[in-house]
């Protein structure tokens, strides 16, 4: 795991490893907008945790979502945003890039054993564990469609990490853009300055967030490319 000694984008701690599960707690009542396996979609949450799993609990009378809901609420986190990866929870990237007083967070499990290009043709692989689960932290509060504009910057951000990694897809062998199973969170505090409009690529928050989840992607992808002897 690697960081950035950056003042943090909000009151939240370091990542927690414990029993399988990765917890970032966001220090406070945070908007939330993901697809995530628990919690998805708009909603509020203090903390985001990762649940590790192995391809053999998901098997095909497996429920992901019941086994990540029943996971969450014995450790008493049935209120955060809940994400499934195959990734071991303790190789995490955790990447703060500032620009001003503006500053974003990104903490990242990177697998690409799901490689995909946009655009292949569906259905499941042979071999589909990896994924990017991404959670980025912003420094400031921000409007609805600035938090939608912060989820696209994001996952332009992993693409271009992803395609500069030139890992192929699993499917096509055409340079793969992300897997088939991504997911990406964005948090932004709920109390403070008055709500940003915009965080796209000419503003100070945008370019933090598109720096600090492109960091973390590469370098969580080199990780992954490495262990397995092929970077």
């Amino acid at each position: 795991m690697s960081a950035v000694a950056l003042t943090p984008p909000c009151d939240g701690s370091a990542p927690r490893v414990e029993g399988g599960l990765l917890v970032v707690r966001l220090g406070a009542p945070h908007a939330v907008l993901s697809w995530a396996v628990h919690k998805g979609g708009r909603t509020r949450a203090s903390e985001v945790v990762w649940r590790q799993v192995t391809e053999a609990e998901l098997g095909p009378d497996v429920d992901p979502a019941l086994l990540l809901s029943r996971s969450l609420t014995a450790k008493e986190l049935s209120g955060a945003v809940g994400l499934l990866t195959s990734r071991d929870v303790s190789r995490y990237e955790d990447i703060t890039r500032a620009h001003g007083e503006y500053s974003a967070r990104c903490v990242a499990t990177v697998g690409l054993g799901n490689a995909l290009a946009i655009g292949d043709s569906p259905g499941p692989l042979r071999r589909s564990v990896g994924t990017i689960n991404l959670l980025c932290v912003l420094s400031h509060p921000v409007g609805e469609g600035a938090l939608v504009e912060a989820v696209s910057l994001a996952t332009e951000a992993r693409t271009a990490a992803m395609l500069e990694a030139r890992f192929p897809s699993r499917r096509s062998l055409r340079p793969a853009t992300g897997t088939g199973t991504d997911c990406i969170v964005v948090a932004a505090p709920e109390a403070g300055a008055t709500p940003e409009t915009w965080v796209g690529k000419h503003t100070a928050l945008g370019a933090a967030l598109g720096a600090a989840v492109h960091e973390a992607v590469a370098r969580g992808a080199h990780a992954w490319l490495a262990e397995r002897g092929l970077r």
